[in-house]
């Protein structure tokens, strides 16, 4: 069995109490960085052995993945922060396992994820919302935002804090500017802050670089 847990965003406190049943019950956990993992695990004094599975993870560690499944382990996979699979390699390793293993349960553990607490304090409309992930670095940015700006439905999408100030100028360049957005940064966490207002006002706020960053964007209905 796999078992896909969502842990905290930033809020130790957040993950939920089946979350913390897995992962003391599981026979390994794989782990974005074992690192960011093992701070949590202590926390909660949590004892499973992790094991090291991230995007550039190669085929020799997948094949290592299917193998202990096919030995009958209960693996639970955890990202760095927030839900495995949403913007994030998470859901290729799952894929993998449903073509070559498809006997294999794949049971999910819900709980924090960054879009999601973004959108439910954004007071946009969210009975449809399109979740766009991390804009391109260079190729196909522009683009991006112009879909973003075109967009029916309330946009949710990352934003490293090295590009944040540069996203918002972007976005500055193809929204009105009277369209409405919420900037969320460091969501749940000590210096957790808001920015709403206008394209126009919130370009004109002083906003802090450091931390992560969630943009919410009104839609056009």
């Amino acid at each position: 069995m796999l078992s896909i847990v969502a842990t905290p965003i930033g809020n130790l406190g957040d993950i939920t109490l089946r979350a913390l049943e897995i992962l003391k019950s599981a026979d390994i956990i794989l782990c974005e960085d074992t690192r960011v993992t093992k701070k949590l695990l202590s926390y909660y004094e949590i004892t499973t052995p992790t094991m090291s599975y991230h995007q550039h993870s190669d085929e020799k560690k997948i094949s290592e993945i299917l193998s202990l499944l096919a030995d009958g382990k209960h693996l639970a996979l955890v990202t760095d922060a927030g839900t495995p699979g949403i913007s994030d390699p998470g859901n290729k390793l799952i894929a993998d396992i449903h073509t070559q293993m498809p006997d294999v349960s794949t049971v999910p553990i819900p709980g924090p994820s960054a879009v999601i607490a973004a959108l439910s304090i954004s007071g946009f409309p969210t009975d449809k919302f399109i979740f766009m992930g991390f804009p391109p670095h260079k190729k196909g940015r522009e683009t991006f935002f112009r879909e973003v700006a075109e967009a029916k439905y309330t946009v949710a999408l990352y934003e490293s804090n090295h590009r944040i100030l540069k996203a918002i100028g972007q976005l500055g360049k193809v929204l009105e500017g009277d369209k409405e957005v919420v900037i969320c940064r460091e969501l749940t966490k000590k210096f957790e802050t808001v920015y709403r207002g206008s394209i126009e006002e919130v370009s004109k706020m002083e906003m802090s670089e450091k931390g992560e960053f969630v943009v919410v964007v009104r839609g056009s209905r």
